[in-house]
């Protein structure tokens, strides 16, 4: 049968993208963030597109992540593809981390520590990169003792310090101040241990809000920048678009029944929306619970026949009504852009981010576990 949702993902789109950011990003290296199994997209196609046009480091979230995209770059065939956890390792999961050659985060002197003891017992020697917290408050060394702590580290043996990174708090607001601050943080850091004589081969502090609105984080001693949600072509809303990007993805659903009701009707759950004339409307089948935000209740469109057409009434687990009295010839079984392009228009995930008052993370996540992932630019295939 063929499928009713569907988020279709186009992967000639996304290695475009990519090359984009990494020209202009040039000499420095692009990390591809794809944890949460590429935000619920599909690691594996993700990965093997993104290996085609250049990409040689990958960050995830966790160890699972780590060892899935481990087994799925194996099958590519480079041998000089690294996978990189960017959070934390907990203390059972650094062995078996260090087994397979993921770099891993010292976030303090203890797991340097469990780091060194087990590449010391595995006969290797493990990569590592410093998480420094220079403002964000989550996670890492503070940067206040971070010049004592990485040379604790560098005298454990097994241990190659290919790397130190930190994260920014507020990089998706040119106006507000404090990124400025925690790269100059984190830039007095790399000066202090330049005077005792420790340097990084990787240097990194931009993710994608940096990348698009502080162009400093892309240049020396900067020597790598991270990407996620720029490789799809989304944007924070408040910061600067700076880079010329498409959308890799489109939300598409199909009708499930056309009605023509009277003016007086009321529609969908609540009765938050009450017709005002006579109105053709269609139950398109997708809601909630396929990733349709709550938020476009009586505000969201749709493109059903090349036009767009409003959301009428709460969006519920399944489905969502919608006005279509300028649509001709609509019927059951037809197609239904949610976001995507449709001619010369288009409906995004950072639109949606934008009503539902949040990020594109937030809308690309929500995806339902019922929404069949395809991915085109080529023959099309489920992920």
């Amino acid at each position: 049968m063929k499928r009713r949702t569907v988020v279709r993902i186009d992967l000639d789109a996304l290695k475009r993208n990519y090359v984009k950011i990494a020209r202009r990003v040039a000499p420095a290296e692009v990390l591809c963030v794809l944890k949460a199994n590429a935000y619920g997209l599909g690691v594996g196609a993700y990965a093997k597109a993104l290996v085609s046009v250049g990409c040689r480091s990958f960050g995830v979230a966790d160890p699972e992540e780590a060892l899935e995209l481990v087994g799925i770059l194996g099958e590519t065939g480079f041998q000089d593809v690294s996978v990189q956890i960017l959070s934390s390792v907990m203390p059972d999961e650094i062995e078996p981390m260090v087994a397979v050659g993921v770099t891993l985060p010292v976030v303090d002197l203890e797991s340097a520590e469990l780091i060194s003891a087990a590449a010391s017992k595995l006969g290797r020697t493990a990569k590592v990169h410093f998480k420094i917290d220079s403002g964000m408050g989550r996670l890492g060394i503070r940067a206040a003792e971070a010049v004592e702590t990485i040379e604790a580290v560098k005298r454990l043996s097994n241990i190659e310090c290919e790397g130190i990174f930190s994260h920014c708090a507020m990089a998706y607001d040119i106006k507000d101040p404090f990124t400025e601050e925690q790269i100059s943080v984190f830039k007095k850091l790399l000066s202090d241990l330049g005077s005792r004589g420790i340097s990084f081969a990787k240097v990194h502090i931009a993710a994608s809000d940096a990348v698009n609105n502080f162009p400093e984080t892309a240049r020396e001693p900067f020597t790598m920048v991270r990407t996620g949600i720029n490789l799809h072509g989304s944007f924070d809303p408040n910061g600067i678009k700076a880079l010329e990007l498409e959308s890799v993805l489109s939300l598409v659903t199909r009708v499930a029944q056309v009605r023509f009701l009277p003016a007086g009707t009321t529609i969908g759950y609540g009765r938050t929306w009450c017709l005002a004339r006579p109105t053709k409307v269609a139950v398109i089948s997708a809601g909630y619970a396929d990733g349709l935000p709550l938020a476009l209740t009586n505000k969201g469109f749709v493109f059903i026949g090349g036009r767009r057409c409003k959301i009428l009434g709460r969006i519920s687990m399944d489905y969502t009504s919608v006005d279509v009295t300028d649509v001709p010839d609509v019927k059951s079984g037809d197609e239904v852009i949610c976001f995507g392009k449709c001619g010369g228009d288009a409906i995004t995930p950072d639109d949606w981010a934008e009503v539902k008052g949040t990020h594109s993370y937030d809308i690309i996540c929500s995806l339902g576990r019922r929404v069949c992932r395809v991915v085109t630019g080529g023959e099309e295939n489920p992920i």
